[in-house]
């Protein structure tokens, strides 16, 4: 993953929220200005995230440090990915944040790459994409870690795409009307239908939806939604959503789903990453 998504006022509120009146143990023990040298490795198989960001950190700190693999790349149990060495009380500072920040996201990485790995295996061309259900105030954090395990956001949020949901289509005469409209006031944008059956699915394909996003269907019942889109309406994609995970991603792109749409890479276990510090 080759873009910068984080901030400096991002890393100096890291900082700061972990030790906003300094290190009070290394300091009171007389350690702050001791030369220390710090390793970070993984302790299982693991799709790195927000190691860049680590860095940042032991730097922002006072720091030096060098990265030994980059985010997205899948190191092997014991492999350490981060040295940063200098002195103990910026090593101290930036140690758990930059340690937990790279747990969290490699967690979420590791498993968006199993999932992309698991759908791919039967399916090279389907898409593997996720929700919008990030943590408030992590967004730029968790659509990291999923691009760093191979996956891409299907909505950053309301701003930017057009899904329109049954809760949408309660106001409406018919949701061929609310496609329609859609169409009119945001004629470059593709437009998503939500749909809980098969039977849902079949009313609204005269309308020419862009997408049939299938709400906790089966692989059956997708299998049969894709069955009969290719007949009618060949440009319509579908995309299987809700429950989508790595135990049955594989079922769903099997089935002929286009699209994966998942949230299960956000609950991720975190990765776990061994600490070793020591003076230099």
């Amino acid at each position: 993953m080759s873009y910068r998504w984080w901030t400096q006022a991002m890393v100096d509120a890291l900082l700061a929220e972990d030790a906003p009146y300094g290190d009070l143990t290394t300091e009171s023990l007389g350690l702050a200005g001791r030369e220390a040298r710090l390793s970070m490795a993984v302790r299982g198989d693991t799709t790195l995230c927000g190691v860049e960001l680590a860095r940042e950190l032991f730097i922002a700190a006072g720091a030096k440090a060098d990265l030994l693999a980059a985010s997205g790349a899948r190191v092997p149990k014991g492999d350490t990915f981060l040295i940063a060495e200098g002195a103990a009380g910026p090593i101290f500072r930036a140690w758990k944040v930059a340690q937990t920040l790279v747990e969290y996201l490699s967690g979420i990485a590791t498993l968006t790459a199993d999932i992309v790995a698991a759908a791919r295996a039967v399916s090279p061309e389907v898409a593997v994409v996720t929700t919008r259900k990030t943590l408030p105030g992590a967004k730029a954090q968790m659509i990291a870690a999923i691009r760093s395990g191979g996956a891409f956001p299907h909505r950053l949020g309301l701003s930017e795409t057009l899904l329109l949901f049954p809760e949408h289509a309660a106001f409406l005469v018919d949701p061929a009307e609310g496609i329609a409209l859609l169409r009119r006031q945001a004629p470059e944008k593709k437009v998503v239908v939500e749909v809980k059956t098969p039977e849902e699915a079949e009313a609204v394909l005269p309308a020419r939806p862009d997408v049939l996003q299938c709400e906790k269907m089966t692989p059956d019942d997708i299998r049969q939604v894709v069955a009969f889109t290719v007949e009618r309406s060949p440009g319509t994609k579908v995309a299987a959503a809700g429950g989508v995970n790595l135990s049955n991603a594989a079922a769903y792109a099997a089935a002929g789903a286009h699209v994966l749409v998942t949230s299960a890479p956000y609950w991720a276990k975190p990765a776990d990453v061994k600490v070793v510090i020591g003076p230099a």
